[in-house]
């Protein structure tokens, strides 16, 4: 009889996950019927587990085809499985750690027993004061609905939302002011809004305004109400943020005066996605891009050491895409009176109610002939410009099961009589990255129909002057759809290479693709410095590493980002193969490149600094960062360009070579 033959390294990975998958389910099921005394217990199985399960997905990582002793059919398929499933139970017993946390906290909640006591003690005195409440609130109403049907009182609130359903009707908003014409007796009186159109509204969905005083009053009740609800915690902040940013754009005179003269659609906004940007730096790759620490700061969470491979560890996550932006078709343009700066697209992740990642934007191309169409990645000569790039990766380990990708489309713009310069969104759309049951969505082309107003309206169109033109038949209504604005975008999972390789970015982030190169090299460099080259794993001293401490300002300037890979580019071609294979070597040679190029170009007085859409000082950078890579690739370095006395520098700053991880990440997590 033969003998039996080894099991491959594959097949060891494979048997390991399917007893982890066992006891990962017989511990879901005691938890479900455990006794409160059990709960530590059980916690401290979870975590075991998830060490377990962690360690098993590294091994899994570090495996290659020719390890196997035969050949294995499907291995790349087989691997990228196994690599789902342990992302599964990883998440599993994630969600279970959150429980039985949150059971502790609740089992020693101090005030169950003043809860449970309060309402028994002053019964009496509440059913009392109710029925005076009642009272007062019964005759309040009797008297808002004489006034309501008071022939002299023209202006009328809107209570709630209302759609028209015939041709006549009138649409109008909650908080909307009409103005009524004719108080007919069935209850549908005529209205005008403050644009001038005029219609029927049904008497039900209108009120008498409240005195200055009492809409005050209610303001600062509901103001009240939120801070009372926010416990502190971090997504309640940035939940908070956001509706600041949304508060701003109701707020916005200058859209609504636009608005009104016919200069842009009534589906257009200020954009959210831009408001929130400029808050603070929450939103921006910078801050996504900075190590995490543990909450006790003694460890890092996103960054761990890989001492057999001297590099840092691969971190797979939940949501690993390639999102190409392909086109925007039926955009309504603004009117004449406002100069379009420029088009684009930002998108985040989101999942309804907060933005879960940094903002990234695409600038898109368009022809003077059809400003309708707009068009990404362009043919050109030498590298595509970053930001006309729509191809872009989307990372993200959040286990919110409402999490897709919020694109914004938005102009910024330049009003041609006054000069003031803002930024309007155009219209938005929202993918859904998961299905009710948590499968993945396909990847394919998707055709988004775009919706106006901000995400947090239902109901708006972006140019509703669309449907009105619209007959009531069904070849007009077909008609009607075709002119709706969509974007065209593309989703696709990565290649195994390509996985591989953005498993080294930040377990959040989304970004260009022709970034990654880059971004891998500086997680590798900051991994050296934090972890391989430190004295101490409790030293908190400064870095000298200039790479380190500037390269996060390159983020946020596109233009030097493209002449970091230019630079790059121009090396690559020069190094040999064995060169290229060689990790700590491409390290040194990338630590020279950046030296030689965008190092000087971030100190030099000759460089304006950046801002959006403004073309003169574009052009005005370009023609700088250009002058610069060629007097450097004459010179063979950087040197001769930072000793000549016709080029002039900013102030020496200590924080041009010192990088200080935990004041970067107490900066970018005030509070924490």
């Amino acid at each position: 009889m033969s003998e039996r033959r080894a099991r491959g390294p594959l097949q060891r990975v494979q048997r390991r996950s399917r007893e982890l998958r066992a006891q990962v389910e017989a511990l879901r099921a005691e938890s479900a019927a455990a006794a409160p005394g059990q709960r530590e217990a059980l916690w401290l199985r979870c975590t075991q587990l998830k060490k377990l399960v962690e360690e098993n997905t590294n091994t899994l990582y570090a495996l290659k085809k020719a390890d196997e002793p035969a050949p294995v059919g499907n291995y790349s398929q087989r691997k990228e499985e196994e690599e789902k499933l342990l992302l599964k139970l990883s998440q599993q017993l994630q969600k279970l750690l959150l429980v039985l946390d949150q059971d502790n906290v609740t089992k020693n909640y101090p005030g169950d027993e003043e809860h449970q006591k309060g309402p028994c003690a002053e019964d009496g005195n509440e059913e009392e004061e109710s029925e005076d409440e009642e009272s007062e609130e019964e005759d309040t109403e009797e008297d808002e609905e004489k006034m309501l049907d008071d022939p002299n009182v023209r202006e009328c609130v809107a209570v709630g939302n209302f759609d028209a359903q015939q041709e006549g009707d009138l649409t109008f908003v909650k908080g909307e002011i009409l103005l009524i014409h004719d108080k007919k007796a069935d209850g549908w009186w005529v209205a005008e809004n403050s644009k001038g159109e005029r219609g029927l509204v049904p008497r039900t969905y209108l009120a008498v305004p409240k005195a200055e005083e009492e809409s005050q009053e209610e303001s600062e009740e509901h103001i009240e109400v939120v801070d009372e609800t926010a416990d502190g915690t971090e997504i309640k902040k940035r939940t908070d943020s956001h509706w600041s940013a949304v508060r701003a754009i109701t707020e916005n005179d200058t859209v609504e005066v636009l608005t009104t003269i016919g200069a842009v659609p009534a589906g257009f906004r200020p954009s959210m996605l831009c408001q929130l940007l400029e808050e603070g730096e929450e939103f921006r790759a910078s801050y996504y891009l900075q190590p995490e620490l543990t909450p006790s700061q003694l460890a890092f969470k996103d960054l761990v050491w890989n001492s057999e491979r001297n590099t840092i560890h691969p971190r797979p996550t939940r949501v690993c895409l390639i999102v190409t932006l392909c086109s925007c078709k039926m955009i309504p343009p603004p009117g004449t009176g406002v100069r379009v700066l420029s088009r684009h697209v930002r998108l985040c992740l989101f999942d309804g109610s907060r933005v879960l990642s940094n903002i990234h934007t695409v600038r898109a191309t368009w022809l003077p002939k059809n400003p309708q169409t707009w068009t990404f990645s362009p043919r050109v000569m030498g590298i595509l410009p970053s930001l006309l790039d729509g191809d872009c990766f989307v990372r993200s380990s959040s286990l919110s099961s409402d999490i897709g990708i919020l694109f914004e489309l938005g102009i910024t713009y330049k009003c041609n009589s006054t000069g003031e310069r803002g930024e309007l969104s155009c219209g938005w759309a929202f993918l859904k990255l998961f299905t009710s049951s948590g499968i993945p969505v396909p990847s394919k082309m998707y055709e988004l129909v775009l919706s106006g107003g901000t995400p947090y309206e239902r109901g708006v169109e972006v140019d509703p002057s669309i449907s009105r033109r619209a007959g009531s038949g069904v070849f007009q209504q077909f008609m009607s759809l075709r002119k709706q604005p969509v974007l065209l975008v593309k989703v696709k999972s990565p290649s195994v290479h390509s996985k591989d390789i953005l498993n080294f970015l930040p377990e959040t982030l989304v970004g260009s693709m022709c970034y990654i190169h880059l971004l891998v090299f500086y997680r590798q460099i900051l991994g050296d410095a934090l972890l391989k080259d430190r004295m101490s794993m409790q030293s908190t001293d400064l870095i000298c590493n200039p790479v380190l401490a500037t390269f996060p300002q390159l983020l946020d300037q596109p233009d030097l980002m493209d002449a970091l890979r230019s630079a790059w580019a121009d090396k690559e071609r020069t190094l040999k193969r064995t060169e290229k294979r060689d990790q700590e070597f491409l390290k040194s040679a990338f630590v020279l490149v950046y030296h030689d190029s965008v190092f000087p170009l971030l100190h030099t007085t000759f460089l304006p600094s950046y801002k959006w859409a403004e073309e003169e000082v574009e052009l005005s950078r370009w023609k700088v960062i250009h002058d610069f890579l060629k007097r450097s690739r004459e010179n063979d370095g950087a040197l001769e360009y930072l000793l000549s006395s016709e080029n002039t520098h900013r102030a020496f700053d200590i924080s041009e070579l010192a990088y200080d991880f935990l004041g970067e990440v107490r900066e970018n997590n005030p509070g924490e």
